[in-house]
């Protein structure tokens, strides 16, 4: 076994107080997770690392070692917004220009490397889903050493009516999707509340809406009374009905699926992989399942892959043939379905008469990405997340903190900018277009007719632990 390589002094860490070493852990194990926070596959692995952190905590430090892909990832202060977003409660390490990523030789996102009490590197796992051999190497490990836990300083949030959120739906009303505090919020154009659905806790539970909870809520789609959302954080697709007042689970079965390729069956029997985002199409759901790297569709009481073999890549032509990557945002005119393929940076469609896929703009491979206005695939976004088609289509461009717009012509302008910290949600009506911006913990509203920009007031909203009756305040 070799020994594990030191960190360089010079860089930054993140939800601890001082700087730290390896050298400061021996006598501990130490399991260093690479990572990058827009990555869904290191996404999927942090309530991993929490079950670890929690079961071994007098024997264990896991130290989080953010090495950036995308350059908004870089940012000291967007990293800490993740972490707030994300709930992470160990050291997070900033590898600047990947210089830790390339002394233990990685490789892909996300990496596992455990080092033993004496400071050797004992396994390197790349890949989610890596618990239990990670449970079990712990716990061969853990056999002898002088139990002591370690508490750290975590970043700490403000507490702002709305948390992190990451999507808005605009239809008879405002439809909010309150993620960080894992609720629904429904308003009226003018900042009214009228309902908060969820108990403001993470958990998978169905029932009224003060009992119903709900993990990282995502898009949403609206079908007569009833409301849909990508129940992110359960793997799920959750149903508000909007006159009961009532919440169920209408597919997904709250755990993740393991499965890559095309594959379906009864909604409620069928594990499915972070759904982000809905539409309705002719009594179809469609779903942009971003942790499958495909496009689904749900029918009555059946589900199924729709377009993606389940490759993270870039890859056009027939539905059964094409390939996405971490699709994130999807609307539709009735004939075509437009997704934001996040990880490709790219707006991608799909024909619905031809079932062929295409690449409207940008994009290109995984690692294709700038901030550039053009026609086509000249064009180039960062990271997006939010697509919305209201004539034009409109595009949440996250890691560049704009928004732009797609013309018929394959033209890709920015028209809105400077105001936004990683916006990820759209949604238009005829005269105004609204805006998810995520990490104000804000929706804007513009004006399509005179290009104002406003954020919108919510005077009566507050934080679910400050709202809530004490029975429900967890």
């Amino acid at each position: 076994m070799i020994r594990a390589p030191e960190f360089p002094a010079d860089l930054t860490w993140l939800n601890v107080d001082r700087s730290l070493s390896l050298k400061a852990f021996r006598g501990r194990i130490v399991l260093l997770d690479f990572w990058t926070y827009g990555c869904i596959n290191c996404l999927h692995s942090l309530p991993d690392l929490k079950y670890l952190e929690q079961k071994y905590a007098e024997c264990l430090t896991i130290l989080s070692i953010h090495s950036a892909k995308f350059e908004n990832e870089t940012s000291i202060d967007n990293i800490r917004q993740a972490i707030l977003r994300s709930g992470i409660t160990h050291p997070v390490l900033v590898d600047h220009a990947l210089q830790v990523w390339q002394s233990y030789t990685i490789r892909a996102y996300p990496t596992f490397v455990l080092i033993n009490p004496a400071g050797r590197i004992v396994k390197m796992i790349a890949g989610e889903g890596r618990r239990d051999l990670l449970d079990q190497l712990i716990g061969e490990l853990a056999t002898g050493i002088e139990p002591k836990a370690m508490q750290f300083e975590l970043e700490k949030a403000g507490i702002t009516p709305l948390a992190f959120p990451g999507k808005v739906l605009a239809d008879d009303r405002l439809y909010i999707a309150d993620s960080g505090h894992h609720r629904i919020v429904v308003a009226t154009f003018e900042g009214e509340v009228l309902e908060s659905i969820g108990a403001g806790t993470a958990g998978f539970k169905d029932g009224s809406f003060e009992q119903a909870e709900f993990s990282n809520p995502q898009g949403m789609a609206l079908n007569q009374a009833f409301l849909d959302v990508a129940d992110a954080g359960n793997h799920a697709i959750r149903r508000i009905d909007l006159r009961q007042k009532t919440v169920s689970t209408i597919a997904g079965t709250g755990h993740q699926s393991r499965l890559i390729y095309p594959h379906g069956g009864k909604a409620l029997e069928v594990d499915l992989n972070s759904p982000w985002d809905l539409v309705w199409v002719n009594q179809q759901l469609f779903i942009a399942m971003a942790g499958a790297h495909q496009i689904w569709q749900m029918q009555a009481d059946r589900i199924q892959t729709f377009a993606g073999t389940g490759a993270e890549a870039s890859f056009d032509g027939s539905i059964q043939m094409a390939a996405f990557a971490q699709p994130s945002g999807i609307t539709t005119n009735g004939q075509e379905l437009w997704i934001a393929d996040s990880e490709t940076s790219s707006i991608r469609s799909i024909d619905l008469e031809t079932s062929q896929v295409k690449t409207v703009c940008g994009g290109g491979d995984l690692y294709t990405f700038g901030d550039v206005d053009g026609i086509g695939e000249a064009a180039r976004f960062q990271h997006c997340l939010g697509v919305e088609f209201a004539g034009a289509l409109w595009v949440a461009d996250t890691y560049n903190h704009k928004i732009k717009r797609i013309d018929s012509d394959g033209r890709c302008q920015t028209r809105f900018a400077a105001l936004f910290s990683e916006p990820s949600g759209l949604s238009a009506t005829a005269t105004h277009l609204y805006v998810a911006d995520t990490n104000h913990h804000a929706i804007w509203t513009i004006d399509l007719s005179t290009s104002e920009i406003s954020p919108l007031q919510f005077p009566t909203l507050c934080a679910p632990t400050v709202c809530l009756p004490p029975s429900l305040d967890h």
